[in-house]
């Protein structure tokens, strides 16, 4: 297939520049209010404070976070979440405040200049998390669970952004190189056990596994995309490749491990190693797509003559089969008194949907005291995700417990955050 593209004019060029910067405005909403399936937290708990959980968590969220709490008697429950949801779609650039001052403006050269200057050295990246969970139920040391999950992480390199903003200018090269997609959504069913297996004095370990079946929705993933165009003083050159797989529906495993540690009455450290083991084997409408195109020297007086070479193809391939990252979380409490903390550091193996090589560190509070209404907060830095505030509350009452959770960005202003960020559980304890 050839590409014919025709410039010539002045209103040619005048509409390319109104669509450049209806184009700008409507990446910043794409950030902003853009949903894709993706993990999240559905404990409205642990967003409030920070994702700072490991050593906190109980119960139904024992089995989420680290299922060797289920080992010790502090951590088990019998109770059953009737709705736990959250939602996390984020950016690491442009911010609320942001999308309200440029939409519907004309941008001067100075705010391309700002924006982009939000922006880091290795582009712009979107990060979608959703978790719905349709029933958990604990029981002493057992969580059964069934979790639908879907995970969306996309990456923009710097030269593409520009590109976007500013056209292209004379000597400048735009890499490809850098960007990428991977999604993928999947409904989880999962059996967590803990068990203690050491009692030392008031120092007491456990260990603990959840075993998931992985029922696969969908997935998309880039396995090739590689390319630049340069501006050279004869004209244009380039080329480009895009190579993608898809399926729509797989099944696998997944199983998590953890250890924790009850150092004193007071304080817990734990680990946790998530999909420590994982695959799913995609086996429905499985297809590969495919997009290149390449040109030399292309100039305003040859490009009409079908000067820029393009293919784009889709075939059905063999099933494949795809890990979801593994990620290890260390943390640490307090779980006594009026006042609780925990600080949890992240660490994922490899970049891709749900996970970065980018570590994270977490610190959450709860004040209990006044036990129908605790408060909670917590800060959250590095990774894919930027720096964060978070807030939320709860309601206990006769063993129903509702608790609500909400994200701003790098300051406590609602303003400054950097994508829809908040997380909702109700249930009963007995």
């Amino acid at each position: 297939m050839r590409m014919h593209l025709d410039l010539n004019t002045d209103s040619r060029r005048s509409a390319l520049h109104r669509t450049a910067r209806i184009a700008c405005v409507g990446l910043l909403a794409l950030l902003l209010t853009g949903s894709a399936l993706a993990t999240g937290q559905s404990s409205a708990r642990s967003m409030a404070m920070g994702g700072a959980y490991l050593s906190l968590a109980s119960g139904v969220d024992a089995a989420r976070y680290n299922p060797a709490n289920l080992g010790l008697s502090k951590y088990r429950q019998t109770g059953l979440e009737v709705i736990g949801f959250g939602v996390n779609i984020s950016n690491n650039s442009i911010s609320l405040g942001d999308y309200n001052r440029y939409t519907g403006a004309i941008l001067t050269d100075a705010d391309k200049r700002e924006l982009l200057d939000k922006i880091p050295s290795d582009g712009l990246n979107l990060v979608a998390d959703v978790e719905a969970s349709a029933f958990s139920l604990s029981k002493g040391s057992f969580v059964l669970s069934v979790t639908g999950v879907g995970v969306a992480d996309v990456n923009l390199s710097k030269d593409i952004v520009e590109l976007l903003f500013n056209g292209n200018t004379f000597g400048q090269e735009i890499e490809l190189t850098g960007s990428y997609s991977d999604a993928v959504a999947y409904v989880q069913t999962g059996l967590s056990y803990g068990r203690q297996i050491a009692n030392i004095g008031q120092r007491r370990l456990a260990v603990g596994a959840t075993v998931k079946y992985l029922r696969g929705f969908a997935v998309e993933e880039i396995s090739e995309l590689e390319g630049s165009v340069n501006t050279l003083e004869t004209g244009f050159s380039g080329d480009a490749r895009m190579v993608a797989r898809t399926a729509t529906g797989g099944s696998g495993f997944a199983l998590d491990l953890g250890g924790t540690l009850e150092f004193s009455r007071d304080y817990t450290v734990g680990l946790c190693i998530k999909n420590f083991l994982s695959d799913i084997s995609w086996s429905n409408n499985t297809e590969e797509h495919g997009y290149l195109f390449s040109f030399d020297t292309m100039t305003v007086d040859n490009m009409e003559d079908d000067y820029v070479v393009s293919e784009d193809y889709t075939e059905d391939i063999a099933g494949f089969s795809t890990k979801l990252p593994a990620t290890m979380t260390i943390g640490v409490a307090n779980v006594t008194g009026d006042l609780l903390w925990a600080v949890d550091w992240q660490q994922g193996f490899r970049t891709g949907a749900g996970s970065t090589t980018k570590p994270r560190l977490a610190a959450g509070l709860e004040w209990n005291k006044f036990s129908l209404l605790p408060l909670r907060t917590g800060f959250a830095t590095g990774g894919n995700k930027g720096s964060t505030f978070s807030f939320g509350s709860g309601l206990r009452l006769a063993g129903f417990r509702l608790d609500v959770a909400a994200q701003t960005g790098s300051s406590v202003s609602p303003y400054s955050t950097q994508g829809l960020n908040f997380a909702l559980a109700t249930g009963f304890v007995f």
